[in-house]
């Protein structure tokens, strides 16, 4: 909590030369960038760091398959160069994984000419994931025997990414980035307004949690509130050629369905791609697509009703799945950017693809739709756009994004061996520690190996198949700015994702976690956690546990 509560005294201290509102992918990566080429950047969000659509995403790193079916050609091509980039920027967190896709007998296509449009995907994806091939229903069968083949007309397999920890820590990475290189960032607080004064932006901003208001000047601003670009713009009177449409999508979390860690892709009963994908020894369904007005949305009875009708018609289980078989579920919009007027397009045909609208007078730019693969991209556009508008970047031609260089990986790699890290990995982790610990920390893992080294108690996992170790706790205390118990286990972390809630409340683990994540306050935190959890699902067992507490 120290590192969040300095960052607010400076943030009034200064004229920055950006204050970015928002801390989903599009106002990480514009942080992140901007802060490494040279300019003086500030960043907050009114909740924490990538806490809607940027934590509610598939988990995929994707070329956009689908958009060859509405002859976006283009924009394939970009998205597929996008992919291969963060693969090879991230290669421990993006990493490829192969879909498996059955195609149902009456599809609109057979399934010869939609396996011709996987080679046209890996052609525009120049060959960098392993080849396309075509399966008969046998086969499919034989692959991966939960999949029902008695209507299927075959199907292919082809590649593309995943990204290895939930998509919530890969946008927190570009937020530590962003603090590596001088931003001052925080969450929980929101604008309130923004006014221009002597050519200097003043806005307005609350601290959610204490209340405090103060005052935030910048040359120029840059409106990454996802959902919430549109209410943004109209508090301060900005006037843009694009606008949003939202799209509701929902997965639900279930015990693992598969016998391969593969995604398994479908054509749902509305005809929209189906998956069934791979979360270690749990699996995640989805998702749904809808258009909706209300930028937070909830999980209604029919979206899980859609969810288990489909996985239960398209997978051969032993026993239906059933609403007591969900471990947590995910809800976001699609934030997409349509030009103003086109409030009745058709939003199952829209694209992810972005849009950054710049009122070159007042510096102000917004930023509209995008997805996590193209978010490189973004932060590059941003420093073109910032850069245009008179605002010095002293070290413009400079890296922003990827893993560290092999030289420090090895080092840490050589002094994990040499306390024996990956010895200490638990039976049932799905890999070793040092995989994991480079992977969700980079250079920064060097500083949690120094805790094992000084005490290897810190080595121990707090929570039976949470994979989460007592340092990695520790560091995060320091380092992350948990701000509510949710930050940890629904973002920095996917312990909300594979665990029920009940098991996280009463988990001596987490208990002890919130002594070390929030010290004196631990017991508040750890009820307002539950308080909001029984406000979601009054009647559940965790209603039970808290009044036994």
């Amino acid at each position: 909590m120290i590192l969040r509560e300095t960052n607010i005294d400076k943030l009034s201290a200064e004229v920055f030369d950006v204050l970015v509102l928002g801390a989903g992918i599009n106002g990480a990566v514009s942080a992140a960038s901007l802060s490494r080429k040279g300019a003086s950047v500030a960043m907050i969000d009114k909740g924490d760091f990538a806490g809607h659509t940027s934590s509610n995403s598939s988990n995929l790193a994707w070329g956009g398959i689908k958009y060859l079916e509405n002859h976006e050609y283009l924009l394939v091509n970009k998205l597929c160069k996008s992919r291969n980039h963060l693969m090879r920027s991230y290669p421990s967190t993006v990493q490829e994984i192969r879909f498996l896709t059955t195609l149902q007998k009456g599809f609109r296509f057979p399934a010869w000419f939609v396996f011709i449009g996987t080679f046209l995907y890996w052609l525009m994806g120049r060959f960098f994931t392993q080849a396309p091939q075509f399966l008969s229903s046998a086969k499919i069968k034989a692959l991966e025997p939960a999949i029902d083949v008695s209507n299927a007309q075959g199907g292919f397999e082809y590649s593309d990414a995943f990204l290895h920890d939930n998509d919530a820590r890969f946008v927190f990475n570009f937020v530590r980035s962003a603090m590596d290189n001088g931003a001052i960032v925080t969450n929980y607080v929101g604008a309130e307004k923004s006014e221009k004064v002597d050519g200097i932006w003043h806005t307005q901003a609350v601290d959610q949690e204490t209340g405090q208001a103060f005052t935030i000047r910048s040359k120029s601003i840059i409106n990454a509130c996802g959902p919430m670009v549109d209410q943004y713009n109209d508090q301060v009177e900005q006037k843009t050629e694009h606008q949003h449409l939202f799209s509701k999508g929902v997965h639900l979390i279930v015990d693992k369905l598969t016998k391969v860690d593969k995604v398994l892709a479908f054509f749902a009963s509305d005809g929209r791609l189906f998956f069934v994908i791979p979360m270690g020894q749990k699996t995640c369904l989805g998702t749904t697509d809808n258009q909706i007005e209300d930028p937070h949305p909830e999980v209604s009875e029919a979206d899980r009703d859609f969810i288990l009708d489909n996985v239960n018609a398209l997978l051969d289980l032993e026993k239906p799945l059933t609403r007591d078989d969900i471990i947590s579920e995910r809800c976001g919009v699609r934030p997409l950017a349509v030009k103003g007027g086109q409030g009745e397009a058709d939003w199952v045909q829209l694209s992810r693809k972005h849009a950054i609208d710049v009122n070159k007078e007042d510096k102000y730019l917004s930023v509209f739709g995008g997805k996590l693969t193209d978010c490189i991209n973004v932060g590059e556009e941003i420093a073109d756009i910032i850069e245009d508008l008179g605002i010095s970047l002293s070290h413009r031609d400079a890296i922003w994004y990827g893993e560290s260089a092999a030289n420090i990986k090895q080092e840490f790699e050589y002094r994990a061996a040499l306390i024996g890290l990956d010895d200490m990995t638990p039976s049932y982790s799905s890999e070793k520690l040092t995989t994991r610990l480079w992977r969700r920390y980079d250079i920064h893992a060097l500083q949690i190996l120094d805790e094992i080294q000084r005490d290897p108690t810190q080595a121990e996992q707090l929570m039976k198949n949470a994979e989460y170790l007592r340092a990695e706790v520790h560091y995060a205390a320091r380092r992350e700015m948990i701000t509510k118990l949710e930050d940890f286990v629904r973002r920095r972390s996917k312990i909300e994702m594979v665990l029920r809630k009940t098991d996280i409340v009463n988990t001596p683990g987490m208990i002890e976690a919130c002594e070390i994540l929030f010290g004196e306050k631990a017991t508040e935190k750890r009820k307002e956690y539950v308080d909001k959890v029984l406000q979601q699902h009054p009647g559940t067992p965790v209603a039970v546990a808290a009044n036994n507490k």
